[in-house]
């Protein structure tokens, strides 16, 4: 509790929430916003390539969409704790948050074995997928979509706003 009255007391977490332009809290969201989109985006094109989907775009070459992700990442990553940091209380004592978190992991971790699995396999240059690579595009999907929606909840599903609501029992 203590931590959480002293991350919100800190200079940055006061000018996230109440710069005088009020763009600062705004920006960073739409930075969130628009690296979910392409980390989201990006996999949900590779997975559904992979299932099958516009079977006459060649797979292979897709792989190169792998360091745009990984950057979007990075941008979901420092936004994300800015976020956090922002309003500290309204996520860490929110338990959707820490599934985010989980689903974060799997699905990086998913987007990992993607690559090495499917991409590094010798029989993608024939056209072929594998049906671990494609069990994996799947699984990919359905973690993102989750990820995203627990996302979305979080902005609707907390307890405390502000760690000063739960020292005064709101």
């Amino acid at each position: 509790m203590e931590y959480l009255v002293w991350l919100e007391a800190t200079g940055l977490s006061t000018w996230l929430r109440e710069s005088v332009s009020l763009l600062a809290f705004p920006l960073v969201l739409v930075l969130h916003t628009v690296g979910m989109g392409f980390v989201a985006g990006t996999n949900a094109a590779i997975d559904l390539r992979i299932l099958g989907v516009a079977s006459g775009v060649p797979l292979k070459p897709m792989e190169r969409f792998f360091p745009v992700m990984w950057t979007a990442f990075a941008v979901n990553a420092v936004s994300g704790v800015l976020l956090l940091t922002a309003y500290p209380a309204k996520a860490l004592t929110n338990p959707l948050f820490y599934l985010k978190l989980l689903l974060i992991g799997l699905a990086v971790g998913t987007a990992r074995l993607l690559r090495q699995r499917v991409f590094r396999d010798p029989d993608l240059d024939h056209g072929l997928v594998s049906k671990r690579g494609r069990v994996l595009a799947g699984v990919s999907l359905l973690l993102w979509a989750a990820v995203i929606t627990a996302g979305r909840f979080l902005a609707y599903t907390y307890t405390y706003l502000r760690a000063e609501d739960m020292l005064a029992g709101k």
